[in-house]
């Protein structure tokens, strides 16, 4: 048990740090968009209070931290160049910035579920008046 706990608490160290990396490539100018918009929705997510499967409902709870998340950011870093990759670990070992939760974060989450609800239920019900 006290082995998984450190396992576990080991992880999560590695996580933060590649937040951190995340957040160094983006500010990166040479960085492309489309890894930006990656990024911007990784750190978005992993600051939101709010998560994609409230951790209330067992075991489905923590899908997002233990899936989505890691999901996130390996995507963000396959995108990413390596130079800058490589660059931002460098900056994320050296500088200390402080990353923490966010309610407009929350907020803007909120919205993208409200708009993603929005156009599932638009096309449903498009295709059930055809």
């Amino acid at each position: 048990m006290n082995k998984t706990l450190e396992n576990l608490k080991e992880k999560a160290k590695s996580i933060k740090n590649e937040i951190k990396t995340l957040y160094f490539a983006y500010k990166n100018p040479k960085t492309p968009i489309l890894p930006k918009f990656i990024i911007i929705l990784t750190i978005g997510y992993a600051l939101s209070p709010i998560d994609l499967i409230p951790d209330f409902i067992p075991i489905l709870g923590y899908l997002d931290d233990l899936i989505i998340l890691p999901a996130l950011i390996m995507l963000s870093i396959k995108l990413i160049p390596k130079n800058i990759i490589e660059i931002s670990r460098k900056e994320a070992e050296t500088e200390n910035i402080n990353l923490k939760k966010n309610w407009v974060f929350a907020i803007l989450f909120i919205i993208i579920w409200i708009l993603i609800i929005f156009f599932i239920v638009k096309g449903i019900l498009k295709f059930v008046k055809k």
